[in-house]
């Protein structure tokens, strides 16, 4: 019997990736966006079981529903992905309380709101596998402009690493993971809140990774579960610099 995946963000990016990739391995599929026709035509590519809920994860009542249907439809979950997230192109200085807001509803709360939703369900099974999208942002200072968004991140990354804490002891089935792109072919970065096409030539513009690498790389972690990974192996040795020595990494990064 194939695992069933849940996937939020499913309508483009890195999410219909996903979605393609796991439904040509057989993988039962209950996709989430906002966007229906988008998300409609990517579970149509994906698998002919797919199922489609137009859902805002911002709102923890169309989360639910979408864990809902994926029951109904399926009978159980065996891995969420919690995908959806939204960039900006604001500096520190110039956020405004909505920019901060927006970015902590779709890259935090959301995420929260998915966790909260399928964790009492795998807490029934004694299994299940939990999977946020974050980002290497959320982990090194690279792109000062994204400001709120890596805060979010951050946040996230804490999330995801308390929970897996919670967790643990009690219930050692359940795998709660962390994945980290960096710089991805999509349209990420020309939907980001206050995007310009300078913006998304100079924060977007380097050719970085596929969705479909980074999918790759997704599947690869339902099939061996691991705590957190990067997307790109250079991303972790980037990391660990950044933080042996953060003021001498800041201080060449601003070189550049």
């Amino acid at each position: 019997m194939s695992d069933v995946v849940v996937i939020t963000g499913a309508s483009g990016g890195i999410g219909a990736a996903c979605a393609r990739l796991l439904g040509s391995r057989a993988y039962q599929l209950a996709l989430g966006a906002r966007r229906e026709k988008e998300l409609r035509e990517v579970a149509a590519a994906a698998a002919p079981d797919a199922l489609a809920v137009v859902a805002d994860v911002t709102r923890r009542a169309d989360v639910e529903r979408l864990r809902d249907e994926a029951l109904r439809a399926f009978g159980r979950v065996d891995v969420w992905i919690n995908n959806a997230g939204r960039g900006i192109n604001r500096a520190v200085m110039d956020l405004t309380d909505e920019d901060l807001d927006e970015m902590i509803a779709v890259n935090v709360k959301a995420a929260l709101y998915g966790m909260q939703a399928v964790i009492p369900h795998f807490r029934e099974r004694g299994t299940g596998h939990v999977i946020n999208i974050s980002s290497f942002l959320g982990r090194v200072p690279f792109v000062p402009a994204r400001s709120a968004y890596n805060a979010a991140k951050a946040a996230l990354n804490m999330l995801t690493a308390n929970l897996r804490m919670d967790l643990r002891a009690a219930y050692p089935g359940i795998r709660i993971s962390l994945v980290m792109p960096g710089v991805v072919q999509t349209a990420f970065a020309a939907n980001a809140r206050g995007a310009t096409a300078a913006g998304t030539a100079a924060h977007g513009g380097a050719p970085g990774q596929t969705a479909e690498e980074v999918a790759a790389v997704i599947a690869d972690l339902i099939a061996h579960p691991v705590p957190e990974v990067y997307t790109n192996p250079a991303s972790r040795d980037v990391a660990v610099r950044y933080y042996q020595d953060v003021a001498a990494f800041e201080e060449n990064a601003a070189l550049r």
